[in-house]
């Protein structure tokens, strides 16, 4: 059945479908209030309209599958879409606003249980409204010998953030959040439910173990998207190891970057770099412990004559490079000493363990990320254009070459400088390409402050996707315009996309418009 792809009508009759939802879930789980729905705003939104962009018309919070499989089912037939969220966190990205105006956020905070834990076959079975804070915590209690992978702010949602795509900082595979999960469960846009992988097996004992299943691997198609819901995932856990030792390297000239891509590029590929290292620039290091105020009054990006000002004053470079080694003392030794003999070639390389930074350092919190501790540190980065500023992230991918990562990051910082903003990288590098994770913070209070963010975000986008850059995640200001640069062959990705989303959700239930979808 096609789908004209025409917005849905708003509910004939709203306090029907009020009060279906309401019975579906209970009084107290559905949200209809100013100040309840309030928690469903963009609190960091670079928009001009601000909040009134993309207001939910109400909430809804179920508490199992089972209520998930009704909300759906209900708002079909009352031909209202739904948006879900897991824990609402996704600040960088358009937090938990819905992406389409009048929809009803489906929260899925209730639905917070660790599910299952196997210590020796190392994975968690988690619904969506686990933190990755609640997930560490209950981990460290329970099972001391396993390690979460965490991203850099622990109050998002593993089921969330592996559907984002999104990374974190422990050795690989752990690091690739999606790489490392295994098995799913997946309300569809009928109020369906499916398992994918070995979870197609009645009484299947390894849903957890073998990601692929027999047949068509569908896991993919439930990421970035609006196809189904996931209401239960599973997450491969790394064993402690028997020693860890983070680390961090300062590089003193912005052309340094490419010589550090091309040494880690090999380090990588070879396992001797083995977690997923981070390369930051000297602004985004120095917004964890100063402002731009400091050096800056007045606004405006902070001129590079100021720049050995701030390496000095907080003894940093204008690239710094953290990393972590895990395994046996041999072992680490063994590869620290290649790692230290590569780096040593660059003039004016320096290299530090923990101990040999000040307490709470930027390394002091770059090592609880890489052992899997959850934390809220780099909200302190928000700070540099005013005192809880605001944030939009645009994040390219490039090949993992020091003349690629270069021209990116020179692109970018030409681009932020035009638009009067300072350039704040951080750099990850997966061993074959690297993402670009570019931060634009603004004064949420300044009207001027967001349109210029704003416009430097759509500026950012395009000149990336010109130059054969490809952002991999955005924010949901940017999703159609992200979503148009992936144009070849006549837009056929985006054709086959929508041709699954008609046939499985023919309605427009779950998230349209979702990436362009």
């Amino acid at each position: 059945m096609a789908s004209s792809r025409a917005p849905l009508a708003a509910a004939r009759n709203a306090g029907a479908l009020l009060d279906d939802l309401r019975t579906a879930v209970g009084e107290d789980a559905v949200i209809t209030d100013a100040l309840g729905l309030s928690e469903y705003l963009d609190p960091y939104s670079p928009l001009p309209q601000g909040h009134d962009m993309y207001r939910a018309a109400a909430a809804v919070r179920p508490a199992s599958t089972e209520e998930v499989q009704a909300v759906v089912r209900i708002a079909a037939r009352h031909r209202r879409p739904v948006w879900p969220v897991s824990t609402g966190r996704n600040l960088a990205y358009g937090g938990p606003a819905p992406g389409t105006p009048n929809a009803i956020m489906l929260d899925m905070r209730r639905m917070n249980r660790v599910l299952e834990v196997s210590e020796r076959y190392a994975y968690a079975l988690v619904e969506p409204g686990v933190s990755y804070f609640d997930l560490h915590k209950f981990i460290a209690v329970h099972y001391p010998q396993l390690w979460v992978d965490v991203p850099d702010l622990g109050w998002g949602s593993p089921v969330g953030n592996t559907a984002e795509r999104g990374n974190g900082y422990l050795a690989a595979p752990y690091s690739d959040h999606f790489a490392a999960h295994c098995g799913m469960e997946v309300v569809l846009p009928d109020g369906g439910l499916l398992r994918t992988g070995m979870g197609a097996l009645p009484g299947a004992t390894t849903w957890q173990l073998y990601q692929y299943g027999f047949g068509p691997y569908l896991d993919g198609l439930f990421s970035q998207s609006n196809l189904g819901i996931i209401t239960k995932l599973g997450i491969w856990l790394m064993p402690r190891p028997e020693r860890y030792r983070p680390y961090m390297f300062t590089f003193p000239r912005e052309h340094d970057l490419d010589a550090v891509v091309e040494i880690l590029r090999p380090l990588r590929l070879a396992g001797v770099v083995q977690n997923a290292a981070t390369i930051r620039s000297l602004l985004l290091e120095a917004a964890g412990g100063a402002t731009r105020d400091q050096y800056c009054p007045g606004g405006g990006p902070v001129p590079p004559e100021l720049y050995p000002q701030i390496m000095a004053d907080q003894q940093i470079g204008f690239w710094n490079f953290y990393g972590a080694q895990y395994g046996t003392e041999a072992v680490i030794d063994a590869w620290w000493e290649q790692i230290r003999a590569a780096f040593a070639g660059i003039p004016g390389a320096r290299w530090y363990l923990e101990e040999d930074r000040p307490p709470g350092s930027v390394l002091a919190h770059r090592a609880r990320r890489m052992s899997g501790t959850p934390g809220l540190e780099d909200l302190k980065i928000l700070d540099w254009a005013a005192p809880g500023g605001g944030h939009i992230n645009v994040s390219p991918i490039c090949p993992a070459s020091g003349p690629d990562a270069l021209a990116q990051y020179q692109m970018a910082r030409d681009l932020c400088r035009r638009h009067g903003q300072d350039i704040m990288s951080d750099i990850i590098v997966g061993g074959r390409e690297l993402h670009q994770i570019l931060m634009i913070v603004f004064d949420r209070d300044s009207a001027e402050a967001k349109r210029q963010c704003l416009d430097l975000a759509v500026a950012l986008v395009a000149e990336a996707a010109a130059r054969g850059w490809g952002v991999y995640r955005t924010h949901l200001a940017l999703m159609n315009q992200v979503a148009a640069t992936y144009s070849w062959g006549d837009d056929a990705l985006m054709r086959f996309t929508r041709i699954l989303k008609d046939a499985v959700d023919p309605g427009q239930v779950l998230a349209p418009g979702k990436n362009g979808i």
